[in-house]
């Protein structure tokens, strides 16, 4: 698992033109995601999928919200987004991986991020929340209370099972 993308080199796993350490949350929530339902992927090969995605920005930008959706149903993973708050928890509770999207806005700055989480007896584990994460972040038992503590806004939740129907 990558617990905290800012631990990785500058000089390593590059997204576009640019380090993944400041705009590769995306394609390590999905990598993230593939490690909590038991698959593998390589990383490489996962990027290139990504900045085809989205051509011009080529991983620039970060990744659109869009984007771990669109690679799971490739794979054959049943999912859904879920844009109402108010039923993060429930769903998440019946997947088996997820993966938040949300904003933030501090010290006069804006960005956004991606998260993914695992469910447990005990609510959510995240991984790769926060600049400091050492390891997998506890995120309780609701993840709209834990966005709503801190004031994350435009929040997309993507439920997956891990039910797979084809091969990746």
């Amino acid at each position: 698992m990558i617990c905290n993308q800012h631990d990785i080199p500058k000089e390593v796993h590059r997204y576009g033109l640019r380090a993944s350490s400041e705009v590769g949350c995306g394609w390590i929530a999905t990598y993230n995601a593939l490690k909590i339902l038991g698959c593998t992927t390589d990383i490489d090969e996962l990027i290139r999928y990504f900045e085809w995605q989205l051509p011009l920005i080529h991983g620039n930008f970060g990744t659109a919200f869009w984007g771990p959706q669109r690679c799971f149903e490739k794979w054959g993973f049943p999912n859904k987004l879920i844009f109402d708050r108010k039923r993060f928890d429930a769903e998440a509770r019946q997947a088996d991986a997820c993966i938040v999207f949300y904003h933030w806005a501090k010290k006069g700055k804006t960005g956004a991020h991606f998260v993914a989480l695992k469910p447990t007896d005990k609510g959510f584990t995240g991984y790769n929340t926060f600049r400091d994460s050492a390891g997998p972040d506890n995120w309780g038992e609701s993840i709209d209370d834990f966005l709503r503590r801190h004031r994350y806004f435009g929040c997309v939740l993507l439920v997956i099972s891990g039910k797979q129907v084809k091969k990746c």
